[in-house]
């Protein structure tokens, strides 16, 4: 029962991230990068650091994260074009890793480098995908401050839009 589970929340996971692109798009560059206290961070390094996460876990969770990658920059994305491509490219790899999973594999206790731990795998998913809604909702919230809402983005409206 995990696959289904990780696979629908994933989907969910990649439906906000459309959803708060698709909302990003007509800002102005400079409210792309304005600082607000509401949140931690701006909404472009809100959004490079939740792409920034699922990559990096990706890759320690596949084995394949060393020492000589960088984490993403927000400099490098000057705008919501490049991290929409690269988003893009990282759900297409992400997708091709999970979708040949087992149960098994799910359920099988694997290494993580970042976190200097052993748990099953899924739990790792879990905290990619759970990591992922306190970003989003911090873009979400930065997003609605300049009249640029994404929208409901709750698992139920996903259901509801996804059918």
């Amino acid at each position: 029962m995990l696959k289904p589970l990780i696979m629908s929340l994933f989907d969910h996971l990649y439906w906000v991230n459309a959803r708060l692109l698709e909302a990003a798009d007509e800002l102005p560059s400079a409210a792309f990068t304005a600082p607000d206290p509401a949140t931690v961070r701006d909404l472009r390094a809100t959004l490079v650091h939740e792409l920034d996460v699922e990559w990096s876990w990706r890759l320690n969770l596949q084995g394949r994260l060393t020492e000589d990658i960088a984490d993403l920059r927000p400099e490098d994305f000057p705008d919501v074009g490049t991290i929409r491509d690269r988003w893009r490219l990282d759900e297409a790899e992400m997708r091709a890793w999970l979708e040949p999973m087992t149960e098994d594999d799910l359920a099988a206790e694997v290494d993580s480098g970042l976190s200097g731990d052993r748990r099953p795998l899924w739990r790792y998913l879990m905290h990619i995908v759970l990591h992922a809604a306190q970003q989003q909702s911090d873009a979400a919230t930065l997003l609605t401050l300049v009249g640029r809402s994404p929208g409901e983005l709750g698992y139920g409206e996903f259901l509801h839009a996804t059918g």
